[in-house]
């Protein structure tokens, strides 16, 4: 092909894209305003543990590096629910066999570079851009140690600078009419850690994604492959119980031991994480165009930040990368048609799974303990086994199944969750015939209104 490229970020999106474009013929060059991860070992204050999942997959194999991913990751086939008096319940994700992935961010990121550098890609680290001309495709970067500037032209310039994007924001400057609203979640996030037991084993069971569902906040564990878990507190910001009335020692521990009781027990430095890890925010980011005629294109978070609670912002960008190079395959060099066909294609399923992660919060805080909840998702499981072509869970369509886009997931699944309202009000001892003929029945006349 002979087109040179910029791409502005070295992050999992980032990384991912270049190794596509590599394959293609491009002349890749990453500018990323981090140092080298590699050699740093840092996470820039983003340090979540991901749950890859089956859009995320495709992704990664589409371009052969699935097995070398696979490494990196350890499969949680479900949720693991941890309530307050200690008891445990645990919920499939799918069906047997089926299972999300927990990987490291810092990690996986690493691990992207080194193949895409194998592929040809040549990577710039330390590079801040400060400005992006459109209509030539100019960026400009000034070094963060040395603070040398330089100006770079290629033919085409790819933004996967993720949520605050250097490149988005050109595109709020330099374009008329351009749209962007970014939303702030009430609630933000702090990373803590339950580290391998003595005997160096992992303290909980690896196999599932643990969660602490107390309402309006919520504790969130994934292992890793060193036996540690990277556990997550979501919690308000403000009010009677939030970061910012925890603020003594022994209120936090309090706190902590009475909502949390057995996670207290697997956390040596509990103490010392909470008051020193930082407390970040989660928003969303929504907005429109997502590319600048034949010149400028934003993937990932740069176009659509999502909140992490379907764990589908990675698995959402890789699939970015995927129907850009479905785009690529159809329209090759042309590649106006090819940016407007991906991002008419892309923008409903942004706006959509940014709104199924929202509510997603929702049912992990505050539904994932609740008995009618349960019994809600047995129904469910039940009536797919029976009628796979009638009925597929939501979490299935968004986490299993990456030929149902994500917009149609969210319609269809907003149409079952009013059918199964429905069966679940108006069925009298819906508990103990749960899976009889007159409930089926019920669920089928619904669908068939």
């Amino acid at each position: 092909m002979g087109k040179s490229v910029t791409l502005i970020g070295a992050g999992l999106v980032g990384s991912l894209l270049s190794i596509y474009l590599s394959k293609r013929g491009y002349q890749v060059t990453v500018y990323e305003r981090r140092p080298d991860l590699r050699k740093n070992r840092i996470s820039a204050g983003r340090s979540i543990n991901l749950a890859l999942s089956d859009r995320g997959w495709r992704g990664l194999e589409r371009v052969g590096i699935g097995e070398e991913i696979k490494k990196v990751a350890l499969p949680m086939p479900g949720r693991i629910i941890h309530h307050q008096d200690r008891s445990i319940v645990t919920q499939p994700y799918g069906k047997e066999g089926q299972a999300i992935w927990s990987v490291s961010r810092g990690g996986l990121n690493c691990v992207l570079m080194d193949l895409a550098e194998q592929h040809g890609v040549k990577i710039q680290y330390n590079e801040r851009c400060t400005n992006v001309d459109l209509e030539s495709a100019t960026a400009h970067f000034e070094n963060t140690e040395t603070h040398v500037k330089s100006v770079v032209q290629n033919d085409v310039i790819f933004s996967t600078d993720g949520a605050f994007s250097a490149g988005r924001l050109q595109m709020q400057l330099a374009t008329d009419r351009f749209d962007y609203a970014q939303k702030y979640l009430q609630h933000g996030y702090k990373e803590l850690t339950i580290p391998p037991t003595a005997s160096g084993d992992f303290a909980m069971d690896p196999k599932g994604l643990h969660i602490w569902p107390r309402g309006q906040f919520m504790l969130i564990a994934l292992p890793n492959m060193d036996k540690s878990f990277t556990c997550t507190l979501f919690f308000p910001f403000e009010g009677d119980v939030s970061f910012a009335s925890l603020n003594t020692e022994q209120k936090m521990l309090d706190f902590f031991m009475k909502t949390f009781p057995d996670a207290v027990d697997l956390m040596p430095a509990l103490k010392e994480e909470y008051f020193s890890n930082p407390t970040s925010s989660l928003s969303i980011v929504k907005c429109w165009p997502w590319t600048y005629k034949n010149k400028f294109a934003m993937i990932g978070d740069a176009a659509h930040a999502i909140v992490p609670f379907y764990g589908q912002g990675m698995n959402c960008g890789f699939e970015d990368c995927v129907v850009m190079d479905d785009y690529l395959s159809q329209f090759g060099d042309d590649l106006e048609k090819v940016f407007k066909a991906y991002e008419l294609s892309r923008k409903p399923d942004g706006d959509a799974i940014a709104d199924l992660a929202v509510a997603n919060f929702v049912e992990m805080r505050d539904r994932t303990a609740d008995p009618k909840f349960l019994l809600q998702k047995k129904i469910e499981a039940w009536f797919s086994e029976k009628h796979p072509d009638k009925w597929i869970p939501l979490y299935t369509m968004v986490t299993f199944r990456p030929d149902i886009r994500y917009s149609t997931a969210l319609m269809e699944g907003n149409r079952q969750e009013a059918v199964m309202q429905r069966v679940m009000r108006e069925i009298p001892n819906i508990e103990t015939n749960w899976n009889s003929p007159e409930v089926e029945q019920a669920i089928l006349a619904q669908l068939a209104v």
